[in-house]
């Protein structure tokens, strides 16, 4: 009975807008976590659609049309490219519709048609379709459906907690990529070596279930009747805003360097999502397991990308620099992937820990402009309470960073035919270019250190 009382007066301990703040939490959560359950799906199929075969013999007879030819590397990243390039396009629209029609409904449409799109994938392996064009459509169709989850999710988790703590609060919430990532490799890696239509079936299928739950429980604040003052409504309806937005563009107090943390982001995200697609690939020809078994061992790097993107938070909230953390980490990774080649040969383990170590470091920087910067750019006080934009600011600024993953699976198609050392060492130049878009922003957080007078970002509503 004490336990019971114990449990009951830490519940009601509780307000009812803490609850609602915990609710909101562990439902964005899981609802991305399912969109970011596809990410890893052709990377780990990759190896099974071009094998590495022990004989020659046997050749023609390890592959899979149409990835049976030479070109199969230009083919494979063109799949990667296709959804990446339609994912950066979309994200610019989505937000903007994100802001005119009830989140519920939107974010119901896209996890459904992201399942079917995804099902719709695996479907190929059953009826036996080797038509290139197929897989290209679906992998564009799927693209543009995604870009309805996170300005949405990025909407509600920023609309629901302050900016006192909102560093710790998406270093936390944030790993619902990774661990989307890891569930994705795991769920396809059960299947890839025996019937890998099922490793997009199933996650297809998964996804579709968290769309009715989404359905059933997400709902917006009703407008015809008075709402309790202790109940907030997902995503501010703004009919109480003084201003009327009709777009909205990130720019830089001065003026002169509003595209810095943009074209971080593109440089970041290109290494980030290179390693996403193409690590179980690479893994697979170095030390030719097979593609269970690279799937298997890609998840650690979603690992690291976890904690990660939680240090980097909590880094930021505790220093209130989040330029110099980003460009900490960013220095830190560069010089590792050039020692990628030679730790490979040092046996798994120590490929392992280089993985883990490299993810963290890249997945923080990431993490941290695209959430925490995110939400702070959307609900900056020069907005005047109108939250509802920003949708529209979490979809500017990551889509415009997607155009960087936009050329990391095409510059892979054409480097990684030269060797995979190659392909390092690009790595170690994006993440120098990362770091010296973050130059100019660093500094001005050193001058503020230093009590001069400095600009901060702002959004200006045009």
């Amino acid at each position: 009975m004490a336990s019971l009382h114990t449990g009951i007066q830490l519940i009601t301990s509780f307000t009812r807008d803490q609850w609602y703040r915990v609710f909101i939490f562990i439902l964005t959560f899981l609802l991305y976590t399912s969109f970011h359950l596809y990410r890893k799906l052709i990377s780990i199929v990759k190896g099974e659609l071009h094998k590495h075969c022990a004989s020659h013999d046997n050749e023609p007879h390890c592959h899979r049309a149409p990835f049976d030819k030479k070109n199969y590397q230009q083919l494979l990243g063109a799949l990667d490219y296709s959804f990446l390039c339609a994912y950066a396009i979309g994200m610019y629209l989505s937000g903007i519709i994100g802001e005119h029609l009830p989140i519920r409904y939107y974010l119901t449409f896209g996890i459904f048609a992201s399942g079917a799109f995804i099902t719709l994938f695996g479907l190929g392996y059953f009826y036996n379709i080797h038509n290139f064009g197929f897989y290209v459509i679906t992998q564009i169709a799927n693209g543009l459906v995604q870009t309805t989850g996170w300005p949405s999710v990025v909407t509600c988790i920023g609309n629901w907690f302050g900016k006192g703590r909102r560093g710790l609060i998406m270093g936390i919430w944030n790993p619902h990529t990774s661990v989307g990532n890891v569930l994705g490799s795991l769920i396809a890696g059960s299947w890839v070596s025996t019937c890998w239509g099922l490793s997009f079936v199933v996650p297809g299928i998964i996804i579709n279930g968290t769309d009715s739950e989404c359905k059933k429980i997400l709902y917006t604040k009703d407008n015809s009747k008075n709402p309790d003052p202790e109940i907030q409504s997902l995503l501010a309806d703004g009919e109480n805003d003084t201003i009327q937005t009709k777009f909205v563009t990130v720019l830089h107090g001065d003026g002169g360097n509003g595209m810095a943390p943009i074209g971080f982001l593109g440089a970041a995200k290109m290494v980030s999502y290179i390693f996403l697609f193409w690590l179980p690939l690479y893994i697979t020809n170095i030390d030719h397991f097979d593609a269970k078994k690279a799937g298997d061992i890609s998840t650690l790097f979603g690992i690291g990308g976890i904690i990660g993107g939680i240090l980097a938070d909590v880094i930021s909230d505790r220093r209130g620099k989040q330029a110099s953390t980003c460009g900490l980490m960013l220095l830190l990774a560069a010089p590792m992937f050039p020692m990628f080649s030679r730790v490979s040969k040092m046996g798994l383990e120590a490929t392992i820990v280089m993985l883990f170590i490299s993810r963290a470091l890249v997945n923080g920087p990431y993490a941290l402009i695209t959430t925490a910067v995110s939400a702070d750019l959307g609900t900056h006080k020069s907005l005047k309470g109108n939250s509802k934009v920003l949708s529209t600011v979490t979809a500017i600024i990551n889509g415009t960073g997607s155009v960087g993953t936009d050329l990391g699976p095409l510059l892979i198609g054409l480097i990684s035919p030269s060797g995979w050392n190659n392909v390092f060492y690009m790595l170690m130049v994006a993440c120098a270019t990362a770091l010296l878009f973050l130059l100019s922003v660093d500094g001005l957080e050193w001058e503020e250190t230093c009590g001069q007078e400095t600009n901060q970002w702002v959004v200006a509503i045009v």
